[in-house]
């Protein structure tokens, strides 16, 4: 059975400039992400994790190289065509959950479906039921403010499949969460990914998220360092865990 590619990067450079110094990001990356794949891009800070995924996302654009959404080269697309894309392909989940903290729960779910034209009505029918779906159907007249922050983030799971996107992007989902509320909203990704067969990218330095990827990806200095299926990450995820396991007194 042939596999369809919903993401393909394509020799992807990325270098800015700081002060007159040129620094290079990205050095050449090739990544190829099925349709319904969890993939967990990881890598220490500076290693050019955030800027892959941003890149991935839309969000900021390759110095060369090209990225392919659904055969689509983004790279291509104007400002407007690069938004409406981004609003019905694609769904957003931030470490630091980027709610609206004047709007309630329901309000911040139904935001993109309103961008996207949505008549009211059947948003709030909708943003009602995802809240449902991820556990905060009680909480909807809530404000951020008024949440923990594992409900903020499952509002903002919410929000983020409001346009039934066929990718979500993670950024840290579980950074700001301690463990057992990052432990549930990893679970809830997972059900999520295979209830609707979304693609799933998140980049993490969370080891809990690879026990549910599909692969992971590891980028060192700009480069992909290499990539592992689940089979072979338990090998992997034993010898991390026992090198950061504390001496038996």
């Amino acid at each position: 059975m042939e596999i369809h590619h919903i993401i393909r990067v394509v020799g992807v450079t990325k270098s800015f400039t700081l002060g007159k110094l040129p620094v290079q990001v990205l050095r050449g990356v090739d990544l190829s992400v099925a349709t319904g794949e969890y993939l967990s891009i990881m890598g220490p800070s500076g290693s050019g994790k955030s800027t892959l995924f941003n890149i991935v996302g839309g969000l900021d654009k390759p110095t060369s190289g090209r990225v392919f959404i659904d055969e689509v080269d983004i790279s291509q697309l104007d400002a407007y065509e690069l938004a409406w894309l981004r609003n019905r392909k694609i769904g957003y989940i931030f470490q630091t959950f980027n709610l609206i903290p004047v709007m309630t729960a329901l309000e911040n779910v139904t935001l993109p479906m309103i961008f996207a034209g949505m008549n009211s009505d059947h948003a709030v029918a909708k943003g009602r039921g995802l809240l449902d779906q991820v556990g905060l159907g009680e909480r909807f007249q809530h404000k951020p403010s008024e949440l923990s922050g594992g409900q903020q983030q499952r509002v903002a799971i919410a929000r983020a499949l409001a346009n039934d996107p066929a990718i979500i992007l993670a950024d840290e989902p579980t950074g700001n969460l301690d463990s057992s509320t990052g432990e549930e909203i990893i679970a809830l990704l997972q059900k999520m990914s295979r209830e609707r067969a979304v693609t799933i990218i998140s980049a993490t330095h969370d080891f809990k998220m690879l026990s549910v990827s599909d692969r992971v990806v590891w980028i060192l200095d700009g480069r992909i360092d290499k990539i592992e299926a689940r089979e072979e990450l338990n090998i992997s995820l034993g010898t991390i865990q026992e090198r950061h396991a504390a001496p038996h007194p």
